[in-house]
C-alpha cells in the first residue's frame, strides 16, 4: 500500500449492536475496493476481521481490526469492533484512534442498545457520525422504520439522503436524494441508472425537504436561495454537508445490503467526502521537558509523536504495538523515546496491518494508523515521540472491570505458565486484570461480565494450552468482639531439664477501631510479668489475629491488656508467653461476644428512568440499602445504594438482563458492618467443612 499524505486519510471506527453487520460490511468494503476478490461470511469463519479462532468458534467478534481500504484517492483506515458489551474496552481503544464513525444498524433488527450506546460513544468522544442501515436484501427490514425511530430519539439532525427501491419486498435499488437520481442493482455489487418509481416520489419529496432545510440552515445566503425556491446544486449540499457532518449537526444515513455489497461504494464515497480528514481534528499533549502543551494536530511539519492506543500479543506472529501518529512523519529507521518508561524505542520496520496481516510501508504520515513489531518497553496508553521532544498523550479512559471470580490452575506446576499467559492477554485487554488476594489465598480474574471471563479461559486453553478453573470467591470477612472478656491462661510443661512456663491474666474488650487488628497494653504491676516477657505476648497476639477463633478470618478491633500473671524464674521463656497469649487469646476472644463481619460497597447503579423501580426491588433482595437517587442526562438516574460484597456475585448479568443491556453500576469498597446471624452461621459452617 502507497504512503498516504494526512489529508487524505480517514480513520472509521465502525460501531453497532452485537450482529448487525459490522464485521461483514468490513468484508463488503474490501470486495468493493478491490482489496480482495472473494468475499468472505462469518457462518464460513473466513473473514479478515475476525481472525482469532474464538471468533470463529462464536460467530462473533471479539477484538477491535484494522482494516485499510483504499477508495477515490484516499485511505480509509477502518476499526471494525465487537459489538457485545463485555467487549467495550476495544472499542474504547478504536474510538480514541478514530476521527468519526459510521453506526451500522441492522434493517431487520432496528435500533437497539449498542447503537444507542455507540451514539453516545460518538458524544463523549465527539466524533461525527454517520448512520448504515444493513440487512435491506432482507424481506422484513424497514428503511423507514430505522429513520423514524433515530429521528425520534435524536431529532431533525438525521438526515437519510439514500432511499431504498424495493419491488415484491426486494431491494432492486435505490434513490440518491442529493441527485435526485435513481439506480437500480444488476450484480453484486454493480448498479446502473434508471427511473425514479411513482411510489417513490412522496417519501423522496420528504426526504429532501428536510435534506434542503439542513442545508439552508449552513448559511444565511443559503437560507434566501431556500426561502426564494431556488435550487441547491449536487456540489453545494455536499459541501454544506460536509460542513454540518464536521459539525455534528447532520446525522447523514444511509442503507444497503452486505451480502450483495449493495450500498456499499457509496458509503466509502460518503466517508471520503463528508468525513475529516485527521488535520481536521485537534490533538494535544504534554512536553515533558519543557512542562507545556504540544499542539500535535497531526500537522506532518512538527516533532514526531504517536500514541500507541491498541496491542495485540499473536502467539504466532509476536507482538504488534498499533499507533496513530500524532504529528510529524515516522519511518523504519527512527529512534524514538518513550518517556511513560523512559526507555528508547527501535522500530525497524512499520506495518499497516489488514486483520492480523502485516505489510511493510516506508513511512506513516501524521493522522494514519499503523503497526510496529516488538517494541519490548511500549504498552497501550504510552506516547512515542523523540528525545529532543519528548511528548506524552492522556491515555485512554478504559471501563472499569467489576466482574470477578477465583481461578485455579488445573494442572499442578502450570502457575507459572498461567501468570505469562495472562500478562500477555492483559497487554492486549486493558479490561482484563489478574489479581493475587493474599488474604483470601486465592487468585482473582477480573472482566467486564461473565462471557469475558469465560472467552478469557478459553483463549488461555486454546493459544497457551493451559488450563484454569472458575470458581466462586471468597469474601473477605472479618472478625471482630461486641463484650469483654477476662482469661486467666497458664502454659505449663515439664519434659525433663528446662520446663516451659508461662502465665498471663489478660482482658480483652472491643477496641472501637476496625482498621487496626488490635491494640495491646499492659497494666501489670509489681513485676509479676517482666518487661522481657512483654514482645513475646505482643508476638502472640500478632499471631492470633491472623486467622481469628470463629471462622479462620483475620480479627480487626480488639483490645488486648495484660494486667497480672507470673514466670518461672528457671522455666519461663518468650516461647511459653507467646504461647500462653495464643491460648488466651482464642478462650478471651470465644467469650467476648465474638461475630463476623462482611465488606459493605457503596454502589451506584446508573439506569433509564423505566427501569429504577425494577433495580431498587433487586437491590433489596440482595440485602441493598438504597440511599437515594440523582438524575442525569439523557433520563436517566443514578441510583446509590450501600451492598454487601456477597449481593454483587452476578450482578453484572442480571442488570443487564433486566435494563435490556441499558444499566451500568460501579462499586468502591466502603466499610466493614456486622453480618446478619443466619449469614455468620453460613460461613461458619463453610469454613468449618474446609478445614
Amino acid at each position: 500500500m502507497k504512503v498516504y499524505r494526512t489529508d487524505e486519510i480517514r480513520n472509521v471506527v465502525l460501531l453497532g449492536h452485537g450482529g448487525s453487520g459490522k464485521t461483514s460490511l468490513a468484508e463488503a468494503m474490501l470486495y468493493v475496493s478491490g482489496a480482495t476478490n472473494r468475499m468472505g461470511k462469518i457462518s464460513d469463519s473466513n473473514t479478515v476481521s475476525d481472525f482469532d479462532k474464538e471468533e470463529q468458534k462464536r460467530g462473533f467478534s471479539i477484538s477491535t481490526t484494522l482494516i485499510p481500504v483504499e477508495w477515490e484517492k484516499a485511505k480509509i483506515n477502518i476499526l471494525d469492533t465487537p459489538g457485545y458489551f463485555d467487549f467495550v474496552g476495544e472499542v474504547e481503544e478504536a474510538v480514541s484512534a478514530a476521527d468519526a464513525a459510521v453506526i451500522v444498524v441492522s434493517g431487520k433488527a432496528g435500533v437497539q442498545v449498542g447503537t444507542e450506546k455507540a451514539w453516545e460513544l460518538c458524544d463523549k468522544y465527539n466524533l461525527p457520525r454517520m448512520v448504515y442501515v444493513t440487512e435491506m436484501d432482507v424481506d422484513d427490514a424497514s428503511f423507514r422504520q430505522v429513520v423514524a425511530d433515530l429521528t425520534e430519539r435524536y431529532g431533525k439532525k438525521i438526515a437519510p439522503h439514500f432511499q431504498p427501491i424495493r419491488e415484491n419486498e426486494k431491494l432492486v435499488g435505490y434513490i440518491n436524494v442529493i441527485k435526485n437520481a435513481a439506480r437500480r442493482y444488476t450484480d453484486i455489487g454493480q448498479r446502473e441508472e434508471c427511473e425514479i418509481p411513482d411510489y417513490c416520489l412522496p417519501n423522496l419529496e420528504i426526504l429532501r425537504d428536510s435534506l434542503m432545510e439542513a442545508v439552508a440552515e449552513t448559511s444565511d445566503e443559503f437560507m434566501e436561495r431556500y426561502f426564494a425556491g431556488e435550487e441547491f446544486s449536487v456540489e453545494e449540499i455536499r459541501a454544506a454537508m460536509r460542513t454540518e457532518v464536521m459539525d455534528g449537526d447532520i446525522v447523514p444515513v444511509a442503507m444497503g445490503s452486505n451480502v450483495q455489497a449493495q450500498g456499499v461504494a457509496n458509503l466509502l464515497s460518503d466517508i471520503v467526502r463528508f468525513f475529516p480528514s485527521p488535520d481536521r481534528r485537534s490533538c494535544a499533549g504534554l512536553n515533558r521537558r519543557t512542562n507545556e502543551i504540544f499542539e500535535a494536530n497531526y500537522e506532518f511539519s512538527k516533532a514526531k509523536t504517536a500514541y500507541v492506543f491498541k496491542t495485540m500479543v499473536d502467539p504466532f506472529i509476536g507482538k504488534y504495538s498499533f499507533v496513530k501518529v500524532c504529528s510529524g512523519v515516522i519511518k523504519g529507521d527512527d529512534v524514538l523515546y518513550n518517556a511513560d518508561s523512559d526507555a528508547e524505542e527501535k522500530p525497524g520496520k512499520i506495518y499497516t496491518m489488514c486483520g492480523n496481516k502485516p505489510s511493510e510501508v516506508t513511512e506513516l504520515f501524521a493522522g494514519d494508523i499503523g503497526a510496529i513489531a516488538k517494541l519490548s518497553n511500549t504498552r497501550t496508553g504510552d506516547t512515542l515521540s523523540t528525545k529532543a521532544t519528548p511528548v506524552s498523550f492522556a491515555r485512554t479512559d478504559f471501563s472499569v472491570p467489576y466482574t470477578y471470580m477465583k481461578y485455579s490452575v488445573k494442572t499442578k506446576g502450570d502457575d507459572d505458565k498461567v501468570s505469562q499467559a495472562l500478562a500477555k492477554m492483559m497487554a492486549e485487554d486493558m479490561t482484563l486484570k489478574a489479581v493475587n488476594d493474599s488474604e483470601n489465598r486465592q487468585s482473582l480474574l477480573y472482566g467486564m461480565g461473565d462471557q469475558h471471563l469465560e472467552i478469557t479461559v478459553s483463549k488461555l486453553a486454546s493459544r497457551y494450552k493451559v488450563d484454569v478453573i472458575l470458581e466462586m470467591p471468597k469474601v473477605a470477612f472479618r472478625e471482630t468482639i461486641r463484650k469483654k472478656s477476662d482469661v486467666d491462661t497458664k502454659y505449663k510443661k515439664q519434659s525433663g531439664g528446662h520446663g516451659q512456663y508461662g502465665h498471663v491474666k489478660m482482658k480483652f474488650e472491643p477496641s472501637g477501631d476496625l482498621e487496626t487488628p488490635y491494640i495491646f497494653e499492659e497494666v501489670v504491676v509489681g513485676g509479676a510479668v517482666p518487661k522481657n516477657y512483654f514482645p513475646a505476648v505482643e508476638k502472640g497476639l500478632q499471631d492470633s489475629v491472623v486467622k481469628g477463633p470463629l471462622a479462620g478470618y483475620p480479627v480487626v478491633g480488639v483490645k488486648a491488656i495484660l494486667y497480672d500473671g507470673s514466670y518461672h524464674p528457671v522455666d519461663s521463656s518468650e516461647m511459653a508467653f507467646k504461647t500462653a497469649t495464643v491460648q488466651a487469646f482464642k478462650k478471651g476472644f470465644m467469650e467476648a461476644g465474638p461475630v463476623l463481619l462482611e465488606p459493605i460497597a457503596s454502589l451506584k447503579v446508573t439506569v433509564p428512568d423505566e427501569y429504577t423501580g425494577d433495580v431498587m426491588g433487586d437491590l433489596n433482595k440482595r440485602r441493598g440499602r438504597v440511599l437515594g437517587m440523582n438524575p442525569i442526562a439523557g433520563g436517566k438516574q443514578v441510583i446509590e445504594a450501600d451492598i454487601p460484597m456477597t449481593g454483587l456475585f452476578g450482578y453484572c448479568t442480571v442488570l443487564r438482563s433486566m435494563t435490556g443491556g441499558r444499566g451500568t453500576y460501579a462499586y468502591e469498597f466502603a466499610r466493614y458492618e456486622q453480618a446478619p446471624s443466619d449469614v455468620q452461621e453460613k460461613e461458619i459452617a463453610a469454613r468449618a467443612a474446609e478445614e
